[in-house]
């Protein structure tokens, strides 16, 4: 009448992790491609570097790094602030382009002063 004992308590605290560690530069990109996204797109491009050479630092050593996952939507959310980025600076020099073109055309090099008598109180201030 042999009991078989009773299996070990489960461990308190923290549980080894499982799978290779993440590059370090994985979160980086992605934290980057985010803050290109929503707030700064001047880091977008810095997003889509660091990515794009953690992806092919994890794929060129299979198994030392993981961290692939956040490494490339860091990498994409760099492609897409970067285009985001140029289409405005497109869109603000189209923009001063039109602005300057609009206030050419419109001034002939006079001024009219016939509306400062409509202004007695500021008139002789």
């Amino acid at each position: 009448m042999s009991q078989t004992p009773p299996p070990p308590p489960p461990r308190s605290g923290p549980q080894p992790a499982s799978g290779p560690p993440k590059h370090p530069q994985s979160t980086t990109a992605l934290v980057l491609g985010i803050v290109g996204i929503v707030a700064c797109g001047v880091v977008a491009p810095f997003a889509w570097v660091i990515g794009g050479r953690a992806v092919r630092e994890i794929d060129a050593s299979p198994g030392t790094y993981g961290g692939r996952s956040e490494a490339n939507t860091g990498k994409i959310l760099g492609i897409v602030g970067t285009a985001l980025l140029v289409l405005g600076i497109l869109a603000l020099i189209v923009l001063v382009i039109v602005a300057v073109a609009a206030d050419d055309s419109s001034f002939d090099g006079s001024y009219d002063y016939s509306l400062v008598g409509a202004l007695p109180g500021l008139v002789g201030r």
